[in-house]
């Protein structure tokens, strides 16, 4: 949605002379990379996903974050960064344990002593003195909690509802977990005691209170494993969030999110359980060989065996992210709330929010040549050159008109949806509120299409722009000379264009600066209109963006350097970046 770049092969095919998608496209076959993304939803930016290749030996969820601890003792952090809580810490090494709370993370030092770093408006990241001697630690709403090597607890931060006052005796604990408002310790006997917030009886432990070996503490509900497998959980259970819906045998760990809880078995499988609006619970593919589970505000994760993460649910700041693995990707196309990604293999992955069905790829997800997001739906081309579409029909911006045969590009509005064929005519079909379907005559000598909003934007062989539907804020009136275009991309309420000399030409709204040009206004080889904000490739492989910022889409991760392609959505940028081979590995870092 609401961009001109679609796939490479097939920009290849209609474009030969204009190198639009790729900067190096013009070696010869596309070249493949792998996908970064940035994004600041109100209050947090986007990080993504680390690729599967960087050596995790352990995994935090926290509210809206996530955080993992990597073997050489470093520690990554993506999703709300409201409160820097995923910047990396100044002395990122020696950490032996993580943990991430509303909006801070805490990380124990190998020589016992305990760094906070993110929002410390409680003082949660105020460690007491002396700072040594830690063998534990847990992140709560905002307090911070730690266990002594003495078997004693030191909390500090938020005491409200008196979730840091330990209990006398203050002596034997052997595990601490921290909730929103309130704390578990575990001691030596077995027992558990629990302190704080109890208004929806999250502190009151069931009988017997007996042979725990592990807690786990989240908003409003708590659980604990027993020595024989089995969980018990207590607290809020609106949602079915304490009630272990399968045999309750052969766990090994367990952990508690806002309203939902994961449970890990002996046999490397996890199970889920409780609210599951944010698809919190639907687990990935694959669920075995998983050694580490983490659930988060509405959110969970899992490390497995091969020191690989996933993550799924609640994605709004972008905590669960790219899919992984993060790699061959040849083209990338964001839409409203989701994100489309073509491999050079054929198959296509899809990530964001997951509206009537947008990220739930038909099968057989192969022999795809092109892709495009819509505001709710999803189009792909396959090597047959017909068209597949998923997702939100309400409008029937799924429902591909008859013939279905002989296209070579695709594009997907707010609620509709455009095809190019192979003789240079253009369908259109979904809504057709402000004409936006109507192609005007003549019907022909068209080479790329872009979809937006409301409108639709074709360019032609002559290299004309032809642009019809919605036309409030002139997204439709191409300025003057209407020639040397080599690229068009339609967004919200704007239009934009590559010339022949590199150069872009903005029309239309410019309410958030999404019209003002960049200076120097060259070397451009591919461009996107996202709703609100525009983005242009490099020759050189930097990107440029601007207009709407709040979400800090237009934030270019560093180095800016090595786009191979660019995306602008609603409030984010997605792109590819160029893999240099090193040791054979891929590394996709966080930002």
């Amino acid at each position: 949605m609401l961009n001109g770049i679609k796939s490479t092969l097939t920009h290849l095919t209609v474009l030969s002379t204009c190198c639009l998608l790729m900067a190096c496209a013009s070696q010869g076959s596309p070249q493949s990379g792998i996908i970064d993304g940035w994004s600041m939803d109100i209050g947090g930016s986007l990080q993504v996903v680390p690729s599967p290749d960087q050596d995790f030996i352990a995994i935090a969820a926290g509210a809206n974050d996530t955080v993992a601890l990597k073997r050489d003792g470093s520690v990554v952090a993506w999703g709300n960064n409201q409160a820097g809580q995923c910047n990396k810490p100044a002395s990122n090494k020696d950490f032996v344990a993580i943990s991430t709370g509303n909006i801070h993370v805490m990380g124990l030092k190998r020589d016992g002593s305990v760094f906070v770093w993110g929002g410390n408006g409680s003082g949660q990241c105020n460690v007491p003195q002396p700072n040594q001697d830690f063998i534990a630690i847990s992140a709560g709403g905002c307090h911070s909690v730690g266990l002594k090597r003495d078997g004693s607890i030191v909390a500090w931060g938020a005491n409200s509802r008196q979730q840091c006052a330990v209990p006398e005796p203050n002596k034997d604990f052997i595990a601490v977990s921290a909730g929103n408002y309130y704390t578990l310790g575990l001691k030596r006997d077995g027992s558990v005691i629990a302190w704080g917030d109890n208004g929806s009886g999250q502190c009151s432990v069931p009988s017997p209170n007996q042979d725990y070996i592990s807690i786990s503490a989240g908003e409003f509900h708590s659980a604990g494993l027993k020595r024989d497998g089995s969980i018990v959980a207590w607290g809020q259970n609106d949602h079915g969030q304490c009630y272990v819906n399968a045999p309750n045998k052969d766990f090994v760990a367990v952990a508690v999110g806002s309203l939902h809880t994961l449970g890990l078995k002996r046999d490397g499988s996890v199970l889920a359980w409780g609210w599951n609006e944010y698809g919190q619970c639907d687990l990935p593919r694959a669920n075995s060989n998983v050694i580490s589970i983490a659930a988060g505000g509405n959110h969970s994760a899992w490390l497995k065996r091969d020191n690989t993460i996933a993550a799924w649910g609640y994605n709004h700041n972008r905590e669960c992210s790219v899919p992984v693995p993060n790699q061959d990707f040849v083209s990338v196309d964001a839409g409203s709330n989701h994100a489309l990604g073509l491999k050079a293999d054929g198959s296509v992955c899809a990530w964001g929010r997951n509206d009537a069905g947008s990220c739930d790829v038909p099968q057989p997800n192969n022999e795809f040549v092109a892709v495009s997001a819509g505001g709710g739906h999803s189009l792909g081309i396959k090597s047959n050159n017909t068209i597949v579409a998923w997702g939100n029909n309400s409008f029937g911006q799924c429902g591909v008109p008859a013939p279905n045969q002989n296209y070579i590009a695709v594009s997907a509005g707010f609620v509709h949806s455009v095809g190019l064929k192979n003789d240079g005519s253009v369908v259109a079909w979904g809504s057709n509120m402000n004409l936006q379907c109507d192609v005007p005559s003549p019907n022909q000598d068209f080479i790329e299409i872009s979809a937006g909003h409301q409108h639709t934007a074709g360019l032609k062989r002559n290299g004309s722009i032809v642009a019809w539907g919605d036309n409030s804020n002139f997204q439709c009136d191409v300025p003057s000379p209407n020639q040397d275009f080599v690229a068009v991309s339609a967004g919200d309420s704007h239009t934009v264009g590559l010339k022949r000399d590199g150069s872009v030409v903005v029309w239309g709204s410019n309410y958030f600066g999404q019209s003002n040009l960049p200076v120097p206004n060259q070397d451009f080889v591919a461009i996107s209109a996202g709703a609100f904000h525009t983005v242009g490739l490099k020759r050189n492989g930097s990107i440029a963006a601007w207009g709407y910022n709040p979400t800090k889409a237009c934030d270019i991760p560093s180095p800016n350097q090595g786009f191979l392609a660019v995306s602008a959505g609603t409030n984010q940028t997605v792109a590819i970046r160029r893999v240099y081979p090193f040791a054979g590995q891929v590394k996709l870092d966080s930002f």
